[in-house]
């Protein structure tokens, strides 16, 4: 449970966006005022104010479990790293952000959300759960972009119950100030008014849904080798997406549906104070800073063309000279520069016999937010690097790999007996079968063998742990060979 904690404050923090945009917000005083009116006490109206964010919840994480249910966590799992997924959730992304910026308002039907609206009374339990199936469907103008990103991010984790904790902290936030105003009126004089700044929200919004579809473009580029969002253009496209949301912010730029700024409030300057100052921090990344606080969400350091006085951004292991120089590879290499081996498991392990080393087995994929993690901020790390240099062999297979198969390599994985036909395949059946798990990243240190030599381990910052781990592989295999 505990990977799971981000993805309950990122909930969170999205429940708590939702309930700032102008489909839900006004309707804040109007709600209360309706169970206050229908009930003949207090207790009552704080009653069915809880009731109906309960049913919020009920509503939102039952979707996160139908999800779950139909597609399955690894199933789940596979679709966020495929390119097609990456690539329809950018455009989605793209026209959300068209659409937060006014062009044109995406909505539900309005023949359900009439339907189920007449079914909503407030004066029953059932009543009140129309209610709030009600503002779910009305509101989807709002919440469908925030839901769409946080469906994305639990697919990627591949955990059971990991859509449930997001969907769980979204409708909490969301349904928490509804339970407040019913139980502390107070609360509602102390929230600001409705006005134009509700609009602000959406359009600032618009601007995090613009930066946020690079990321998924990106993986698109990565999976397929296209090599057209290396990180210098992304870095360069997100620093002008937030330099325009800054302008935005202080007034200089203003859409046709905005109102005029006579002056800027003390939250707006603060927020654009943020907003370039988080330009700034992303203008040395294109000149090669590691920017390690955003490792995994920008493209990897090996896609960066100019790194400022690096040379050539290697470094050599102890065997680097003796690898084979035609051994089989991706078209492009997302691992950091500074580290060599194998691609293919049969030719690392062969190696590895040769010189009589142990593999470090790196199952790993172009778009894994959280291989990229740990290479730039565990493998950076000298006596990481060092370790895996010069003490072991590295096998680095990636998961999503499209490079298909020579007919005759291609077979039918006895797992689920589907066909293998790509690389990735391949990789994928190897950690399957071998290693009973297909998530990524997932590292094994083995022997000539092929024996595990300690239990392998999964996503993890804890440098020290690493260190540990390959110090403990490195020295059972030479204590096996004596």
């Amino acid at each position: 449970m505990k990977t799971l904690w981000p993805l309950f404050f990122q909930g969170i923090a999205q429940g708590l966006l939702a309930f700032l945009m102008p489909c839900i917000y006004p309707l804040l005083p109007l709600t209360i005022g309706f169970f206050t009116k229908t009930s003949s006490t207090r207790l009552g109206a704080i009653t069915k104010a809880i009731i109906y964010g309960l049913s919020i919840i009920v509503i939102y994480c039952s979707l996160g479990l139908l999800i779950t249910f139909i597609f399955g966590p690894s199933a789940l799992n596979g679709i966020a790293s495929s390119a097609a997924f990456n690539l329809i959730i950018f455009i989605l992304l793209i026209v959300f952000a068209i659409s937060l910026f006014g062009a044109f308002e995406i909505n539900l039907p309005s023949g359900l959300v009439n339907k189920i609206d007449g079914l909503s009374g407030g004066q029953t339990w059932l009543g009140i759960f129309f209610m709030a199936l009600t503002l779910t469907l009305v509101s989807f103008s709002c919440t469908g972009y925030l839901i769409g990103n946080l469906i994305a991010s639990a697919a990627v984790s591949g955990q059971y119950y990991s859509l449930f904790i997001g969907m769980l902290g979204f409708s909490a936030a969301l349904a928490l100030p509804f339970v407040l105003a019913a139980i502390f009126p107070t609360f509602i004089k102390t929230l600001p008014k409705s006005g134009s700044w509700l609009n602000s929200v959406k359009v600032v919004l618009g601007f995090i849904e613009l930066a946020a579809s690079l990321k998924f473009l990106s993986n698109f580029d990565l999976t397929y080798h296209i090599g057209i969002l290396n990180r210098e253009v992304y870095l360069s496209l997100v620093i002008a997406i937030f330099t325009l949301m800054g302008l935005y912010l202080l007034g200089k730029i203003k859409f046709s549906h905005d109102s005029d700024l006579p002056h800027l409030s003390i939250t707006r300057f603060f927020i654009a104070l943020f907003t370039f100052s988080f330009v700034i921090y992303l203008i040395p990344g294109l000149f090669g800073a590691p920017l390690k606080s955003l490792s995994g969400l920008l493209p990897p350091l090996a896609s960066q063309e100019f790194v400022l006085g690096s040379g050539n951004g290697s470094a050599k292991s102890s065997d680097i000279d003796t690898l084979p120089p035609n051994r089989k590879r991706p078209v492009r290499i997302n691992e950091p520069k500074e580290f060599h081996g194998f691609y293919d498991y049969q030719e690392g392990l062969d190696f590895a016999r040769k010189v009589k080393k142990p593999i470090l087995l790196n199952f790993t994929g172009n778009s894994c937010v959280n291989c990229r993690k740990m290479e730039e901020t565990v493998w950076t790390n000298e006596t990481v690097k060092n370790l895996i240099n010069q003490d072991f062999i590295l096998v680095s297979l990636y998961v999503d790999e499209k490079i298909n198969l020579p007919e005759k390599e291609q077979y039918k994985s006895s797992i689920d007996g589907s066909r293998v036909k790509t690389v990735g395949d391949k990789n994928s059946d190897i950690e399957s079968t071998k290693f009973n798990t297909n998530s990524q990243p997932y590292y094994v240190l083995i022997d000539n063998e092929e024996k595990v030599l300690v239990p392998p381990r999964a996503f993890d910052e804890n440098i020290p742990a690493f260190i540990d781990f390959l110090e403990k592989g490195n020295q059972l295999f030479h204590q096996k060979v004596k």
